[in-house]
C-alpha cells in the first residue's frame, strides 16, 4: 500500500509559536511509519514555509503532500486564515474548517453559538482594539462585580489572562490583553475547573467524549494561567472527582459546544463548575497535542493510543465532507 504524506504544519506567527512546535513535534513523532510519510513544514514567525531545511512557497510544497496535519495554534493557524489557504489549494487539512475556526477563535462570537444551544457562559463585556482604556475599565467597573477575568478575545493557552480585584488592576489587565487585539471582560466564576475532549466518530453525528479533566493550579496560582499549562506544577486528574452526574453532563455540554461552532474532527472545551451550576468557558479547535498537553492525557485516560489517535483524524480528514 503506498504510504500517505503528511505534512505537519508548525510554529506560526502566533504568540504560541513555542508550543505549537511542541505540539508538532509529538505529531511526527508519533506518525505510523508504516502508513505515513511524515514531512515536517516549519512555519516561521515571519510567514515564511520551510521544508527540509529550505524555504519555498506553500504552492511548491502542495505536489509533495496528501494531507495536512495543522499542527498551529492561535492566530493565524486557528482563526480560519491557514484553513482558507489549504481550502484554496484543494489539500485536504485536520481540524475545523475556516468559518467554524475563526468563531471558535474569537470568544465572544463562540459564546453567542454556546447561549443558542442552550450552555451558560459567563457575563462579559468586549472592550474594543482602540478604545480609551480609562473608560472603559471605569464603564465596566461600575457595572460588574469584582473579581473579574481579563483575556484578549482571540487569544489562546491564557496568554495575557488576569484576574483583577480593583480598578486599577482592572485597567492595568486590559492594557496587556489589547496587545493582542480586543480584549473580553467577564464574570469570574469561582469553583472546579474541567476541560473535556470531543474526537468526531467515524460516523457523523457521533462522537467519542473522552473523561472529562480535573484541573487543580497550584495555591499560589488563582487559575490555570500559561506557566502553570506547561511547568507541571499543576494537578490534571483524570477521571476528575466528579460526581457521575456532573461527569455525564460535562460530556453532553462539550458535545454541544463542538456542535454550536460546528467544530470537526476534535476539539477541547473548558468548564467552571460552580454552585450556580457548570459554565461554558471557551471551546479550543486546535488543542495542544504536546506530551504535557491536556489532550493526550485524556486519550491515554480512555486507553486510546496517540497514534490511533492521529490515524483516525486523518482518516476523517481525507473522506469528502468530513
Amino acid at each position: 500500500m503506498q504510504k500517505i504524506r503528511v505534512g505537519v504544519v508548525r510554529g506560526g506567527p502566533s504568540s504560541e509559536y513555542d508550543v505549537s512546535l511542541r505540539t508538532g513535534e509529538n505529531v511526527l513523532r508519533n506518525l505510523d511509519r508504516d502508513k505515513y510519510i511524515p514531512i515536517d513544514l516549519l512555519l516561521t514567525k515571519d510567514g515564511e514555509w520551510v521544508m527540509g531545511g529550505v524555504q519555498q512557497s506553500f504552492s511548491n510544497i502542495v505536489p509533495h503532500l496528501d494531507v495536512v496535519w495543522n499542527a498551529l495554534h492561535g492566530a493565524y493557524g486557528e482563526d480560519g486564515k491557514i484553513q482558507q489557504l489549504f481550502e484554496k489549494f484543494g489539500i485536504p487539512y485536520t481540524g475545523s474548517r475556516a468559518l467554524s475556526s475563526a468563531i471558535g477563535m474569537h470568544k465572544g462570537l463562540a459564546k453567542d453559538r454556546f447561549v443558542e444551544y442552550g450552555l451558560t457562559v459567563p457575563h462579559g463585556d468586549i472592550v474594543l482594539e482602540g478604545a480609551n482604556i480609562a473608560d472603559a475599565a471605569f464603564e465596566i467597573y461600575r457595572n460588574r462585580q469584582l473579581p473579574l477575568v481579563v483575556k484578549p478575545v482571540t487569544g489562546g493557552s491564557s496568554i495575557a489572562t488576569t484576574i483583577v480585584y480593583s480598578l486599577e488592576e482592572l485597567g492595568d489587565a486590559i492594557t496587556l490583553a489589547a496587545k493582542y487585539g480586543d480584549v473580553l471582560v467577564e464574570e469570574f466564576i469561582a469553583g472546579q475547573e474541567a476541560t473535556v475532549c470531543v474526537i468526531d466518530g467515524g460516523v457523523k453525528g457521533e462522537f467519542l467524549v473522552l473523561y472529562p479533566i480535573e484541573i487543580v493550579p497550584p495555591s499560589t496560582k488563582p487559575f490555570f494561567d500559561y506557566e502553570t499549562k506547561y511547568d507541571g506544577s499543576t494537578e490534571e486528574i483524570c477521571p476528575g472527582r466528579f460526581t457521575l452526574a456532573t461527569h455525564s453532563l460535562l460530556r453532553d455540554l462539550a458535545v454541544k459546544a463542538h456542535k454550536s461552532i460546528d467544530a470537526r474532527h476534535y476539539s477541547r472545551t473548558d468548564f467552571m463548575i460552580s454552585p450556580k451550576g457548570i459554565y461554558t468557558i471557551e471551546i479550543n479547535t486546535l488543542p495542544g497535542l504536546t506530551s504535557e498537553s491536556l489532550f493526550p492525557k485524556a486519550l491515554s485516560a480512555g486507553r486510546v493510543e496517540f497514534s490511533d489517535f492521529l490515524e483516525h483524524v486523518l482518516s476523517l480528514s481525507l473522506t469528502s465532507n468530513r
